[in-house]
């Protein structure tokens, strides 16, 4: 049974190229071959290339052993880090200060 491959949304792929163009700046920045960047981080040349060209059917597994040879796996714990919207949804989802009842006194009347 064939693999089906689903679309991308234009700005994830756009993403994807930018990170692919990112890691083969820094691959180059170090002086490393797609070879020699490859063996290091357990993947073949053809799947260096395509992440690199910013292919989105590439594992995070080999993204985050690219990230480690370059010495930039740091950078991976940074995705997702601050939920803003998440956070914002959950805090409406609280429920709010309940309404007090009034002092003892005032109820009794006096």
């Amino acid at each position: 049974m064939s693999k089906v491959s689903r679309p991308v949304f234009p700005q994830a792929e756009r993403q994807a190229i930018a990170l692919g163009q990112r890691l083969r700046d820094a691959r180059l920045r170090r002086r490393m071959t797609t070879l020699a960047m490859a063996d290091r981080a357990g993947i073949s040349r053809a799947t260096l290339h395509r992440l690199e060209k910013g292919d989105t059917s590439i594992s995070l597994g080999a993204t985050q052993r690219v990230l480690r040879v370059l010495g930039l796996e740091a950078d991976f714990d940074l995705l997702a880090r601050d939920d803003v919207l998440g956070r914002k949804l959950q805090d409406m989802a609280l429920p709010g200060p309940r309404p007090r009842r009034p002092a003892k006194a005032a109820r009794d009347g006096g």
